[in-house]
């Protein structure tokens, strides 16, 4: 999966390093004390320890389940409960929580020798088993097989034009997709190099990129801090300007944050799409058109299609629909969860939740998630991302969140949360400006002001928390 005998840098935390000849010998080392086992958790703190762990588990043919460092005490049971691993790996300066004090502990240490590698496992082996947000629920396993991590891997590779001569550059998580499989895995499967950040600033992102750094990863809350700031600072534009692609994930980034980066920079931010289930679906090429609020093309190998509520294709040009994929990307199935796994997919094809559109040349938009950004409000059926894209561009407005709320005359009623940038405008203001961008029935009808939005660890905005 990895080409470990280069003397190049492979990963860069802070001034600790390791080349991927280095990383080989003590991943390698570890590996062979893993070899046989089941299943490892690996506590997934921002360290070179837990790329350490997680490259020694691929060696070693044994799925790791990435655990969220802050993850909560009911959580933590559950996944422990699930997934049983036989192990846990940790930084040695890493403190565990009593939920994991019942699995043997296994410090990683960055000591070994140059080992003979294990033999490759077959590309359908499961490789990682990371447990989503649970949203609706308990969290679910997501078994994702080595094949799936391959061709995604590959498939951005080639969209991105990402060689081993690129320095990535980010302050992701690493027990998610985005930060882990995309932000460690990416650079180590090309040869490349991994500088994280450990903790995001604008000023370490600066220093990173107006050095080495050729491309950056970030989310959403990232892009709008950069936005914020580039415009009165020099020294963060210049380096943003060098850096070779700027990716943007794990939710939508909006329309004014790419406009305002594009403006100070000459920059267009690449988006993507992808979820825990699918890995990379669909992304704006390097060489494409990276207009705002598009996630690009199907990634080769990728087939990406919109359904409607009765499960018929949409071929039509600006149809909304539900957005289904299939391909090497998908995973395997939830772990103890064969009932989930069947309601997942249809004919084949993974159902995402996700509700999209489609431009004419390809190019698919992500409208929002099926249970919580789709309003059907007096007979219309309303996307959330587009009136929070409108209100945005009031000067007001500093953050926004638009839901639903059930309503007896339209079914339910738009209501947007808002935290302002300085005094509160009026909610009648801002209904009327919405319905001047855009249409009266997407104005919102109640208007909330908060000092803050609720997010998890990847920046999205947790809606379901909002009004309770």
């Amino acid at each position: 999966m990895f080409p470990l005998q280069s003397t190049r840098v492979a990963l860069r935390f802070g001034d600790r390093t390791l080349t991927h000849a280095e990383l080989a010998a003590c991943a390698g080392t570890l590996a062979r004390q893993l070899t046989g086992l089941p299943r490892v958790a690996v506590w997934a703190t921002p360290t070179i320890e837990t790329c350490v762990a997680v490259v020694a588990a691929l060696l070693a043919g044994v799925p790791a389940v990435p655990v969220n460092p802050k993850v909560g005490e009911r959580e933590l049971a559950h996944i422990v409960a699930d997934s049983a691993p036989a192990a846990v790996l940790a930084a040695p300066q890493a403190p565990l929580p009593e939920g994991l004090h019942s699995v043997p502990r296994l410090d990683v240490t960055l000591d070994g020798d140059t080992p003979e590698l294990p033999d490759e496992p077959d590309a359908e082996a499961p490789a990682l088993i990371v447990y989503t947000s649970g949203t609706t629920g308990a969290p679910k396993g997501v078994v994702l097989p080595r094949r799936a991590i391959v061709s995604t891997l590959d498939a951005v590779a080639q969209a991105w034009e990402w060689t081993g001569d690129d320095v990535l550059v980010h302050a992701l998580p690493l027990f998610h997709v985005h930060g882990l499989i995309l932000g460690v895995l990416g650079p180590l499967r090309r040869g490349g190099t991994l500088h994280h950040l450990g903790k995001f600033s604008t000023a370490e992102l600066t220093r990173a990129l107006a050095g080495d750094g050729t491309m950056m990863f970030g989310v959403p809350t990232m892009y709008h801090r950069i936005a914020e700031e580039v415009g009165e600072n020099a020294e963060l534009g210049a380096a943003l300007e060098k850096a070779r692609l700027l990716v943007s994930g794990s939710a939508a980034l909006p329309v004014r944050d790419h406009e305002r980066i594009a403006a100070a920079t000459g920059q267009r931010v690449v988006e993507r799409y992808g979820m825990t289930e699918t890995l990379m679906n669909t992304s704006v090429r390097a060489d494409g058109d990276r207009r705002p609020g598009a996630v690009g093309l199907p990634l080769p190998g990728v087939e990406v299609r919109l359904v409607d509520d009765h499960g018929v294709t949409l071929d039509d040009t600006g149809a909304v629909g539900e957005i289904q994929v299939r391909g090497p990307n998908l995973f395997t199935e939830y772990l103890n969860r064969p009932d989930a796994t069947a309601e997942a997919f249809a004919d084949g094809w993974f159902r995402t939740g996700d509700v999209g559109t489609r431009d004419a040349d390809g190019y698919f938009r992500i409208v929002g998630r099926k249970a919580t950004d789709i309003i059907k409000s007096g007979g219309y059926k309303i996307g959330a991302g587009e009136i929070e894209n409108a209100l945005l561009e009031h000067p007001a407005v500093k953050e926004v969140a638009v839901t639903g709320e059930p309503d007896d005359d339209l079914g339910e009623r738009i209501v947007a949360w808002i935290v302002p940038s300085g005094e509160e405008p009026s909610a009648e203001e801002l209904a009327d400006h919405v319905a001047r961008l855009l249409t009266p029935h997407k104005r919102p009808r109640s208007v909330r002001f908060v000092e803050s939005l609720p997010r998890n660890d990847m920046g999205k905005v947790m809606k379901r928390a909002l009004g309770t």
